[in-house]
């Protein structure tokens, strides 16, 4: 799975393209605001978010639901001064401005910071309430995408978007296809407490980092064979998976307080949470990360363990996994999860293959 890049420009729409850009910089400042202006995409680390999950809006997607698009509609104009509950990404979103912030400081001119983006097919109506909800937590929200009822993944590519978040597994599985990291975030079941002043954020290793490539070896052939091709693989890298692209952009940040002596109080922390054993299968996964450039904060080898119990201590703002029996045991210890639809392991349930209906069987009522 390649890196998102713009596609090629001539140098006259480059040109011109700066031209804009520095206009509306201009503009920006004759406002004499002391709201930070958003970065140029091309610089920033994109991150795209549903309504969905940057707000708790299960009671009103019932109304949608069970009295349609009108009557949802409707409820959202006549409370558009009620401010939206946060949603499962909300603590994820405030740790992104709270490492702009520190980044700010450190790089007062720099626009290589975190840029937020709203994504989501509601009606434009119901962005006022939108608007009003994002304005009453201080959030840094600039860009808006509405797109009227209409699927939004083919504007992530144009806002140049690193990673996606909602609550459609059907959207991110779209998005993931189109060569984007996305994830289906969760809310979890109880509270924690998460931390104000480092952005925390736990990856799984095999089909959400790396390539499902090692992971079918486990399903087909078992775990002997598996350890058998990890040690003959050792030193081959393993394929990119659907959010490398996202660690590798969180580490481009993380560089920039390592670059001013911030290593030890960077605000970035970054964590591989995998079913993997060290000793058996560990190191090509650590090889693989040290021939991309890339560094993991920590690196915790469960050998088959659950990651609940570990992810609680962690806390991180958001856990990405494969496997959704990983998702629902982190849900119920507090971890906010976000589920990455991608390889073998779609078709699997705690370890077992889930059989499909048989083809006489798709033609009864």
């Amino acid at each position: 799975m390649s890196e998102i890049k713009p596609e090629d420009k001539t140098a006259t729409d480059k040109n011109e393209e700066e031209q804009d850009w520095e206009a509306a910089k201009a503009f920006f400042e004759s406002l004499k605001t002391k709201a930070p202006r958003p970065p140029k995409p091309q610089n920033a680390v994109t991150i795209a978010v549903s309504s969905r999950t940057l707000f708790n809006m299960v009671a009103e997607r019932k109304i949608f639901v069970d009295e349609g698009v009108e009557k949802y509609v409707a409820f959202q104009v006549e409370h558009e001064s009620d401010p939206l509950k946060p949603g499962p990404a909300f603590p994820f979103v405030k740790a992104l401005m709270n490492v702009n912030t520190r980044l700010r400081n450190l790089y007062p001119d720099s626009e290589e910071l975190f840029d937020i983006v709203l994504m989501t097919n509601n009606h434009a109506q119901v962005g006022v309430r939108l608007i009003n909800s994002i304005n009453h937590y201080g959030l840094t929200i600039e860009r808006f995408c509405m797109t009227g009822g209409k699927s939004p993944i083919g504007y992530l590519k144009a806002y140049m978007t690193n990673l996606y978040l909602s609550k459609s597994a059907d959207k991110v599985t779209e998005a993931i296809e189109e060569g984007i990291a996305a994830a289906t975030m969760f809310m979890s079941r109880q509270e924690s407490d998460l931390s104000d002043t480092q952005l925390r954020v736990a990856f799984d290793g095999d089909a959400v980092l790396f390539s499902d490539e090692s992971e079918i070896i486990v399903k087909k052939h078992g775990l002997d064979t598996f350890f058998e091709h990890e040690k003959k693989f050792e030193n081959k890298p393993l394929a990119q998976g659907p959010l490398k692209c996202f660690l590798e952009a969180l580490g481009k940040l993380q560089r920039k307080f390592y670059a001013k002596n911030e290593r030890l109080n960077c605000p970035i922390r970054t964590f591989l949470v995998t079913a993997r054993s060290a000793a058996s299968s560990g190191a090509r996964v650590l090889k693989t990360l040290r021939s991309w450039g890339l560094e993991i904060d920590e690196a915790l080898f469960l050998a088959g363990a659950p990651k609940g119990p570990l992810l609680q201590k962690i806390r991180p703002h958001i856990f990405f996994d494969d496997q959704m029996f990983h998702i629902e045991g982190a849900n119920e210890l507090g971890t906010i999860s976000a589920h990455v639809p991608y390889g073998i392991g779609q078709k699997y349930n705690k370890g077992k293959l889930i059989e499909e209906p048989k083809k006489e069987d798709c033609y009864k009522k």
